[in-house]
């Protein structure tokens, strides 16, 4: 299996900062499939690139052949092809976190305290305490299934980019998440494909402070 990532920004040659690609890159590590990883400098594409994947996004596999982007339909196509072990969540599940990500989005890049971009993200926090109240320690029980693997790059995400630019972490009160969050950071399959800290930071620097 072929896959091409991000490049970290300012460092080409070491892993970058895209939480699809680490995704990806998960779901791989769990499955226990060999690949080999190409890392994309995404401010200068090459050519080789840019003729197999004419969108230039990142994360891609080679897929019999041919080279498939997104990492929804990756996902898919893998636990289609290598059921075992099995990480399909149940579809009643699928969703739980989705809004977590784009709401964290708007509160790092939130210049306007007054904007309740803060609140919008705690709420959604919150909601998530109760599904892990209720269904944890993992989103669907005792196991990680692709629902957790989509939301471990966003979460740590969450905590290295609004620990450096607003001074900000997940409330204690927040007791499940938190243990959430550090039961996924502690997986090996995350230790092995997670960029470092500094590269995440750069990564979200131009968006924050354009």
């Amino acid at each position: 299996m072929e896959i091409c990532v991000k490049a970290a920004v300012g460092a080409p040659d070491v892993l970058g900062d895209c939480p699809f690609s680490q995704r990806a890159l998960l779901t791989l590590e769990e499955k226990n499939i060999p690949y080999k990883m190409h890392l994309i400098n995404i401010s200068d594409k090459p050519k080789w690139f840019l003729e197999v994947n004419r969108e230039g996004k990142v994360p891609v596999i080679k897929w019999e052949e041919k080279w498939v982007s997104d990492s929804d339909v990756i996902v898919g196509l893998i636990e289609e092809k290598y059921p075992l072990p099995p990480l399909s969540t149940p579809p009643q599940f699928t969703s739980v976190g989705s809004k977590i990500f784009p709401s964290f989005v708007k509160f790092v890049k939130s210049k306007d305290p007054s904007d309740e971009s803060e609140q919008a993200l705690l709420d959604e926090l919150k909601a998530l305490e109760e599904h892990l109240k209720a269904h944890g320690p993992y989103i669907s029980g005792e196991n990680v299934t692709a629902v957790d693997l989509s939301l471990a790059p966003k979460l740590y995400h969450l905590e290295v980019a609004l620990g450096h630019f607003k001074c900000w972490t997940v409330p204690q009160c927040l007791v499940r998440v938190l243990n959430y969050m550090k039961l996924l950071f502690s997986q090996e399959s995350f230790e092995k494909t997670k960029t470092a800290k500094q590269y995440v930071i750069a990564g979200w620097e131009r968006k924050v402070n354009p």
